[in-house]
């Protein structure tokens, strides 16, 4: 075996329960890996070698297929490459004699380089790829732990996370969750001085969060957000110790908000959580969740918010900040003082809720939520210059194709079918924030971050609402 193939070959073994076969020939598996020096005709082959021993970057080819079956680590230190096209199908049987959902874990820095026409994808074996499996939690997820320094997620497709987090898994035995209580989302991040770049990719179908961040500076940007959480989970969840910008994401059926914002567990180490979150489209938010918890927009425990230019449609209630009476309090509610909830469009389709969900609210519309009176809607500050939907006036964001009318608000099937670029005539286009408030100014636009020696910038602030302008 000659050495330039070695470290390639190499990532067949990190551990014994791992295939890795190539996608055009899966009978043909990469043979074991033995010492080099060693491969002589007659002798005994010596024990796989694991080339993290000798390795400190691994890759997986575009043209290849991992079949994980037990749980995996890219150790601290340690970086894993997944190039475009490479498949990681993970299997449901569990680990151990409780059955623990494989996790994927990120010590390291994991860096998945997946294109439009080849991206990068975690799942499940194609035949449980199914709607009835959407919210199964058939295995762990992507949990980037304290010691992971970077992560770039591009065009990279993660679905059916979610399983429970069980005694003795690597997320239970290293603190990050707690067994018997927690399900993964599809991606954790823990490290407060981390840098994650989450870009064109696609979360979807997931027990959990899709993102589930306690610490770093991330990019969040151009992804789309599907059927996230079964029960009273989001699609983006910040906490203390982050810095980070969400922009130009499409958020469908996420179970309670599209955005839930907070700085918990604030400390000197876990500073205050700056977020900037502004050009979204967000669809039929916090119907699923059955209270009057909900709704797309959600800011409290002294979160630093500056979240505007969205677009919602079809979601339980506008922005909420709980805690009105305890504002710019560790344990009360967002950071008032520095913070900007407004200039959002909320449009509301015709359509009742599904009969089988009932609110403590007895909220049955979009546009009634929109102007309930709710306790939690900061009023006269948050959404001040908002565009709200009213019985009368839908707002209807007129798009390209998506008809606000006819999708139940208790839906999660996504129709690629879909646009959600704004016709010319769109009232979506005008009235959005213009700029002008420094401390609005996301904070990647300018200076990025650079995640394996690419430096990524925050998108642009664009003067409508939503995700897309016009075509």
């Amino acid at each position: 075996m000659k050495l330039k193939n070695y470290f390639l070959l190499a990532a067949a073994m990190l551990t014994t329960t791992i295939g890795f076969t190539a996608c055009d020939d899966e009978d043909d598996p990469i043979p074991p890996v033995v010492n080099p020096d060693d491969d002589q005709e007659g002798e005994e082959p010596e024990t796989p070698v694991d080339p993290w021993e000798i390795a400190d970057v691994i890759t997986w080819p575009g043209d290849t297929i991992v079949n994980l079956t037990d749980h995996f680590t890219v150790p601290e230190g340690k970086s894993l490459i997944v190039e475009a096209g490479a498949q990681i199908i993970v299997s449901t049987d569990g680990v151990g004699a409780n059955q623990q959902p494989i996790e994927f874990t990120v010590s390291g820095n994991l860096y998945c380089q997946g294109t439009e026409e080849n991206p990068v994808l975690f799942s499940v074996d194609e035949s449980l790829r199914t709607e009835a499996n959407t919210f199964a939690g058939l295995w762990g997820g992507i949990v980037a732990t304290s010691t992971c320094a970077e992560m770039l997620i591009d065009h990279t497709i993660i679905e059916y996370t979610g399983g429970d987090v069980i005694e003795g898994a690597p997320a239970a035995n290293a603190g990050i969750y707690e067994a018997g209580d927690d399900a993964y989302p599809q991606i954790t991040t823990n490290n407060v001085n981390g840098k994650y770049v989450i870009t064109n990719s696609i979360l979807r179908n997931g027990v959990s969060d899709a993102i589930y961040m306690m610490g770093g500076q991330a990019i969040i940007a151009n992804n789309l957000f599907v059927a996230n959480g079964e029960t009273g989970e989001e699609a983006v969840n910040v906490k203390s110790g982050c810095r980070v910008d969400v922009a130009g994401n499409v958020m469908f059926a996420p179970n309670t908000n599209a955005l839930k914002l907070s700085s918990s567990d604030q400390s000197e180490v876990r500073t205050q959580a700056v977020v900037h979150a502004y050009n979204n489209t967000i669809i039929n938010a916090g119907w699923r969740r059955d209270s009057e918890k909900g709704g797309g927009i959600y800011a409290e425990e002294n979160v630093s918010a500056y979240v505007y230019n969205n677009l919602l449609v079809n979601c339980k209630y506008r922005a909420m900040t709980p805690a009105l009476d305890n504002l710019a309090n560790v344990e009360g509610g967002y950071d008032d003082q520095h913070s900007m909830i407004d200039y959002n469009f909320y449009a509301s389709g015709n359509q009742e809720v599904d009969e089988n969900y009932v609110y403590e609210n007895g909220i049955l519309y979009a546009w009634q939520g929109y102007n309930f009176a709710h306790d939690e809607y900061h009023v006269g500050v948050v959404d001040a210059h908002s565009v709200i939907a009213t019985e009368e006036d839908s707002k209807d964001p007129l798009f390209v194709n998506f008809d606000i009318n006819a999708v139940s608000l208790t839906g999660y099937v996504y129709d690629d079918a879909w646009d959600f670029h704004l016709t010319a005539s769109s009232p979506a286009l005008s009235g959005a924030y213009a700029g002008g408030d420094a401390d609005a100014t996301p904070s990647f636009l300018t200076s990025g971050l650079t995640v394996n020696g690419q430096t990524y910038t925050s998108p642009a602030v664009e003067t409508c609402f939503g995700a897309f302008g016009t075509n």
